[in-house]
C-alpha cells in the first residue's frame, strides 16, 4: 500500500496521525501545511488529504472539516511511518525493580501489569507464566449425544478427567467416534496440551491432504475440544491492571462501549483467545480497531509480545488502549518488557 501514496502524501499522513494521536483533534489543511515542515499551500494538502481519503487512510467527521486517521491509516503509519521512541535508562531500571521473582507466577504477573499500566496510562495485560509442571493429554473419547452432539472426555496427566459438548455436521456411530478417538489418541496422547493446541493440531491440517476423510473429521473435533483457551474453571490466567484509565479517552467514554468492554474484561475467555492466537507469531504483534475480529475491542488497539525461556514461549504480555495510543512509545515499552520478563524468568529457573 505505501507504494500507492507518494513520499509527501506519506509524510502528511505521518504529521496527521501524530497530531491525532497528541492532541485528539481533527486536523485542518492549513494546521498540516503549517506543522508538516514542507513548503506546500493549504489547497496542495487539501488535493493530498482527498486522496488519502479516496484510499481510506483519513476520513472528515461531520463535525469538523479536518481529518483524521482510520484504522488502515493507522495501519500504515505503524507498518511503515513509525519512529519509536527508546525507553529511559531509568524506565529501565524502574521495570528491572520491579522484576522480582521470588514470589509466585502470579505475583510477577500483576506486578508487570500494573508496570505496563503505570507507563502507558492505559490497561496492562499480563498471562500468568506457565508452571513447569505441564498438563499432558493421556486420553481422548467420544461418545454420541443427540442434535449432532458428542461429549468429549479428556483425561489429563495422571487422573485428571474434563467434558466438552462439541457441535457436529452430522450424526456420527460410536464405531466411527471409536475410530476418530483411536486416531488422535495414537498422534497426541503423552503431548502437553499446549503443544497439542498450538502446534500439533496445525501440523496435521497442513498434511491432512492424503488422509481418509474420518480422519479430517477427527481433526476438527480435535480443533473444537482443544479451542478452549486453557482450562474454562481457570479464572486467572491472565491478570489485568489499570482497566479504569481507559474512561479517561473520549472516544472510549460510551458507556455502552465501557460496559461491553468490562464485561469482556470480567469474561476473560474471549480476550484469553486473542492473546492464544499471540503465541504463534514472533516479536511486537499490533491489533488495530477490528483486526482483533472481536466486537468490543473495534475502538481499541491492542500491542502485546511474548516472553519465553530457552524459545520455549511461556506466555504474552501486552497493553489495550483506544486506537488513538501513542503507539512509538507503547511499541518498545511492551518489547522490552517481554525481554526483561523472559531475563527474568530465565535466570530464576
Amino acid at each position: 500500500m505505501a507504494e500507492e501514496i507518494g513520499e509527501r502524501a506519506q509524510h502528511l499522513l505521518k504529521v496527521l496521525v501524530e497530531s491525532y494521536i497528541r492532541n485528539g483533534q481533527p486536523v485542518g489543511s492549513r494546521l498540516l501545511a503549517r506543522d508538516s515542515g514542507l513548503d506546500v499551500s493549504a489547497a496542495t494538502v487539501r488535493n493530498a488529504m482527498a486522496d488519502l481519503e479516496e484510499l481510506g487512510m483519513v476520513s472528515s467527521p461531520h463535525t469538523s472539516a479536518g481529518r483524521i486517521p482510520t484504522n488502515k491509516g493507522y495501519r500504515m503509519f505503524v507498518d511503515s511511518l513509525l519512529t519509536v521512541k527508546p525507553l529511559t535508562d531509568r524506565e529501565i531500571m524502574t521495570l528491572n525493580g520491579q522484576l522480582g521473582v521470588d514470589g509466585s507466577n502470579q505475583e510477577l504477573a500483576a506486578s508487570v501489569s500494573d508496570y505496563l499500566a503505570g507507563m502507558t496510562e492505559m490497561a496492562g495485560m499480563v498471562m500468568i507464566p506457565r508452571t513447569a509442571k505441564r498438563s499432558s493429554l493421556r486420553h481422548i473419547e467420544f461418545m454420541p449425544l443427540s442434535d449432532h452432539r458428542i461429549l468429549a472426555i479428556l483425561v489429563i496427566n495422571e487422573k485428571d478427567v474434563q467434558n466438552t459438548v462439541i457441535r457436529v455436521d452430522r450424526q456420527y456411530t460410536t464405531a466411527e467416534l471409536q475410530q476418530a478417538a483411536n486416531f488422535l489418541n495414537s498422534e497426541l496422547a503423552g503431548r502437553e496440551l499446549f503443544d497439542v493446541r498450538h502446534r500439533i493440531l496445525k501440523e496435521l491440517r497442513e498434511t491432512k491432504d492424503g488422509m481418509e476423510q474420518m480422519m479430517h473429521q477427527a481433526i476438527s473435533m480435535a480443533e473444537q475440544v482443544f479451542e478452549q483457551p486453557a482450562s474454562k474453571s481457570n479464572a486467572d490466567d491472565f491478570i489485568l491492571s489499570g482497566q479504569t484509565r481507559l474512561m479517561g479517552f473520549e472516544e472510549l467514554s460510551n458507556m455502552e462501549k465501557l460496559r461491553g468492554l468490562f464485561e469482556a474484561f470480567n469474561e476473560k475467555q474471549e480476550i484469553l483467545q486473542l492473546l492464544d492466537r499471540c503465541l504463534d507469531g514472533d516479536g511486537v504483534q499490533i491489533f488495530i480497531g477490528d483486526e482483533s475480529g472481536y466486537g468490543v475491542l473495534d475502538e481499541c488497539s491492542m500491542v502485546t509480545s511474548s516472553y519465553q525461556v530457552d524459545g520455549e514461549v511461556l506466555g504474552i504480555l501486552g497493553v489495550i488502549g483506544p486506537t488513538r495510543m501513542a503507539y512509538e512509545r507503547v511499541i518498545p515499552i511492551v518489547d522490552v518488557t517481554a525481554k526483561m520478563v523472559s531475563a527474568a524468568l530465565a535466570q530464576s529457573k
